[in-house]
């Protein structure tokens, strides 16, 4: 990893990536595509979820993106972290992050990741059906388990409990299994789904979740004192969304009326790194095509823009050249590939070759979820603010070598 402490030629202690003129000097400095990370925007995105959900212990989902410096932002915040695979757990090591702090929330795991956690020194971990729950009889002892309980959503835009929960219904059963192999079960965990229009969910869930938890108490199936309740807090993409406080309000209520001892945790991914970066690509080619002006940028829908495919979200584009005329234009990505299309009937300025192009809100699913189709590489991940006592700091962190120029 390339590293430099060193600000920007502005000498300005902190660096807003997301003003023009910080935009272009990172470009100039480190190449286009980029997407640039704003620690500090991190930061204040999880002391604000904090805030909203007192007395609730924060594990920052890797998934989304796991960028080392996002990481050890979290965890210089006292956060703690929510681990889905192997890999996730060696990073987690690599930085240090307390075992104590970490959980493995995947409901699907092979006996080897089980293993690695365990070495690791993970202790929390979540099954959603008989077959996993037998995976753990070789770990007794050494691991305890969250039943993942499916609440399926209408309004959250990714369904998280079509693939992953147990009907209700299916609680105790799961517990007397576990119960029979010396496995502990300390309670349950939900997921309401990813960019939850409102908490409606995630109080039905938290209600029944108490419900469920009280008769397994009652029927002595273990302590059932911890819930998860996930995460699926949303962020302004086109459309705004509610203040998290405003949101969270519900739901603080329905975690108040929980007995007292029962532990809550939960797992933000999105409202924490989504906010927190933004992608700037470069305008490299352009046509007028079927009455619109076709630009090619050097990323695209392969690549930081791959979040439209499987996040199924649209991102806030502008670009960076001023002027009032705008025209309908066409955005399309590097590859040769025709469905490599960002964006249609986007309003813009004429833009010239080199003009630069930038993404909002594109922290979550975007670089995590992208690739080197066509051998075109990823973009540069660049933080900034990552030290909060040397927030002028810029890391970059090429996602894959740039090709050299061939003679």
């Amino acid at each position: 990893m390339l590293s430099s402490r060193k600000p920007l030629p502005s000498q300005a202690r902190f660096i807003d990536p997301f003003q023009p003129e910080h935009i272009r000097r990172l470009v100039g400095r480190f190449g286009s595509p980029l997407l640039i990370l704003d620690c500090q925007r991190v930061r204040s995105q999880w002391r604000r979820l904090a805030r909203a959900l007192p007395g609730v212990a924060l594990h920052y989902a890797l998934k989304p993106l796991p960028h080392p410096a996002l990481v050890a932002t979290i965890l210089q915040e006292g956060g703690g972290l929510d681990l889905a695979s192997t890999g996730e757990v060696q990073l987690a090591r690599r930085l240090g992050a307390p075992p104590a702090r970490c959980i493995h929330t995947h409901p699907i795991k092979r006996p080897v990741d089980i293993e690695n956690a365990l070495l690791f020194g993970v202790r929390t971990f979540v099954a959603d059906n008989p077959d996993e729950i037998l995976k753990f009889a070789d770990f007794a002892g050494r691991a305890r388990l969250l039943l993942r309980v499916a609440f399926r959503s209408a309004t959250a835009v990714v369904d998280l409990s079509r693939k992953f929960g147990c009907e209700p219904a299916d609680v105790p059963d799961l517990a007397r299994l576990a119960q029979r192999l010396g496995v502990e079960v300390r309670g349950l965990s939900f997921h309401a789904g990813s960019q939850a229009a409102d908490a409606t969910r995630h109080v039905e869930a938290v209600q029944e979740c108490a419900r469920l938890m009280a008769a397994a108490r009652r029927a002595q199936l273990g302590r059932f004192d911890m819930l998860d309740i996930g995460g699926g807090f949303p962020i302004d993409y086109l459309q705004p969304v509610p203040p998290i406080g405003r949101f969270c309000a519900p739901l603080r209520r329905a975690l108040a009326q929980l007995p007292r001892g029962v532990q809550v945790i939960a797992e933000p991914g999105r409202y924490v790194c989504g906010p927190a970066a933004i992608a700037v690509a470069q305008v490299v080619g352009q046509a007028q095509r079927e009455g619109s002006r076709w630009y090619y940028l050097d990323d695209g829908l392969y690549g930081s823009y791959s979040g439209q495919m499987f996040d199924h979200v649209r991102y806030r584009i502008e670009s960076l050249r001023p002027g009032t005329r705008r025209f309908p234009s066409v955005l399309a990505g590097p590859t040769c590939d025709s469905f490599d299309v960002i964006a249609e009937g986007i309003e813009l300025p004429r833009l010239n070759n080199g003009d630069l192009v930038v993404g909002h809100a594109m922290g979550a699913y975007t670089s995590a979820c992208a690739t080197n189709f066509n051998f075109i590489p990823r973009a540069t991940v660049v933080t900034v603010n990552a030290h909060p006592r040397d927030t002028g700091s810029v890391t970059p962190w090429p996602a894959a070598p740039r090709p050299p120029r061939l003679p």
